[in-house]
């Protein structure tokens, strides 16, 4: 005889139960059956799989500046739900910089020295779109680090980053291809009229896949890769990190056909990065190639360095045996934005000197510029124009914008993370802490908001992760036994 028994309700399924009516007593086999699942189980990771895999459909939207902060929304209600939250060694020196963000916005009526007096709604959109995107890049952070290894592996984070250097290297290409292609993001079409017409929302809203500057002395303009960014710098920067990922994860810690992908990828990037006429990518590249030789050099790894020599050599007299070679050579002979760099270099050192504490909030329009001292440009001279105090780097926006204070705390989070990762000498431990020192090389000369500072934000997580791993795994004096191994391991997984 069988009957079936209601529904537990902790169980949420019905149970089958067997009677034998010639058995003494009872006997009862409860059975689970559970109802079929409608829909797949989603990871608790989405958020992270979705910023990274459609991050080229939030680009060709003309939303990938706002991204971040979006998809920091769902981040942060699954932080809200956890019992805990860790948070990175040395967070309490992010805070102030965010603190610093906040207070800021007392100072962005003021003028600040050699500028235009402040004026209209747009620097209160300035300041207002950095702190969303240091709050939003912070949860993104928070969120990584949090990530329980079953929800997602260090290994899967680090091979999304992989993914998006395939993108970047492919926007490279079609900036080279089709430098004049443009197009209106089908956002424009459904903005209000005064929102679509804002500048600001304008520049958002042209997509390109390359900048066409003249670069080069006696020739024409050059294209410029930049896809699926939205400027060159922006496009060097975060092709330089992503290399380095690419490498560790696939090439690394890939299988013998993701192994031979990533070389190929790594090898076709090449191009792209010399027409791209970046010089700061470029030396970039050279510092990250001898921070790698130095830590295998020291960890004894003679054999890996050896090979890295060769490649290095090769990748040399690539560029040499091409026509790569007169394009690098001739970029190295021409700084035409040596004299604008300067100048506002200047600029934003004078403004933190008369504010250093709070600085202006904002970037500021500063008066003339290296050519000229006339206001606005004009056919003679095309360089002149109020250029934007901030906009030549992370540290001198960080100078203008909040004073000496926020750019010494902006360095102090990353050099403490430096100093408290030294010893993991892992592949991650060393990829991880190579993209904190180009994070620090680049804020001279390239800005680090939106994409890049999150990238750099969720390297100092993959650290902080490791280090968690590495000391749950760790032989302790008092529970040196398997199980005790186990346990430490359950912990470190629920963390």
């Amino acid at each position: 005889m069988t009957s079936v028994a209601p529904n537990h309700p902790a169980r949420g399924s019905a149970q089958v139960v067997e009677v034998d009516p010639v058995a003494p007593g009872p006997a009862l086999t409860p059975v689970s059956v559970r109802p079929p699942r409608l829909l797949p189980r989603v990871s608790q990771a989405w958020p992270l799989t979705v910023l990274f895999v459609l991050y080229p459909v939030w680009w060709a939207l003309g939303i990938s500046t706002f991204i971040f902060v979006i998809m920091a929304v769902p981040m942060a209600w699954q932080l809200y739900r956890r019992k805990s939250v860790q948070v990175p060694p040395g967070f309490g020196i992010w805070l102030v910089l965010l603190l610093w963000v906040l207070l800021s916005a007392l100072m962005l009526d003021l003028r600040a020295p050699n500028t235009l007096p402040p004026s209209g709604a747009g620097r209160y959109v300035g300041w207002a779109t950095w702190l969303a995107n240091y709050i939003g890049l912070t949860v993104v952070m928070l969120y990584v680090l949090n990530l329980r290894e079953r929800e997602m592996s260090q290994r899967r984070v680090v091979r999304l980053f992989g993914f998006m250097a395939v993108v970047v290297v492919l926007g490279g290409y079609l900036g080279w291809l089709l430098p004049n292609f443009s197009f209106v993001a089908p956002l424009r079409h459904v903005l209000p009229h005064s929102i679509a017409n804002d500048p600001y929302v304008e520049s958002l809203m042209d997509v390109r896949f390359a900048q066409v500057q003249q670069v080069l002395a006696g020739e024409a303009s050059s294209p410029r890769p930049s896809a699926p960014f939205e400027y060159t710098n922006s496009w060097g920067e975060n092709i330089a990190i992503l290399l380095i990922w690419l490498l560790v994860g696939w090439v690394v810690l890939g299988g013998p056909v993701r192994r031979v992908l990533g070389v190929a990828i790594a090898v076709a990037s090449l191009f792209p990065i010399v027409y791209s006429l970046n010089r700061g990518l470029w030396i970039g590249l050279g510092i990250a190639a001898a921070y790698v030789a130095v830590r295998l050099a020291l960890r004894g790894r003679m054999a890996v360095l050896a090979g890295m020599a060769l490649a290095v050599g090769m990748v040399g007299i690539l560029i040499i045996a091409t026509p790569l070679g007169r394009t690098f050579d001739e970029r190295l002979q021409n700084g035409h934005s040596d004299d604008i760099r300067a100048t506002l270099s200047e600029g934003a050192i004078a403004a933190a000197n008369h504010s250093p504490i709070l600085g202006y909030g904002a970037n500021r329009a500063l008066i003339g510029s290296n050519r000229s001292i006339a206001i606005g440009k004009s056919e003679d001279c095309p360089q002149c124009g109020n250029r934007k105090l901030g906009s030549n780097g992370q540290l001198w926006a960080l100078l203008v914008g909040q004073g000496y204070v926020g750019a010494l705390c902006y360095n102090g989070f990353f050099l403490y993370s430096l100093w408290r990762f030294r010893r993991d000498h892992s592949a991650i431990g060393i990829a991880g802490s190579l993209v904190l020192i180009l994070m620090l090389f680049f804020q001279f000369t390239y800005g680090a908001m939106e994409a890049t500072l999150a990238y750099g934000l969720i390297s100092v997580a993959l650290l902080a992760r490791n280090d968690r791993l590495r000391r749950a795994v760790a032989p302790a004096p008092a529970r040196s036994t398997v199980s005790g191994l186990q346990a430490r391991l359950e912990a470190a997984g629920e963390h």
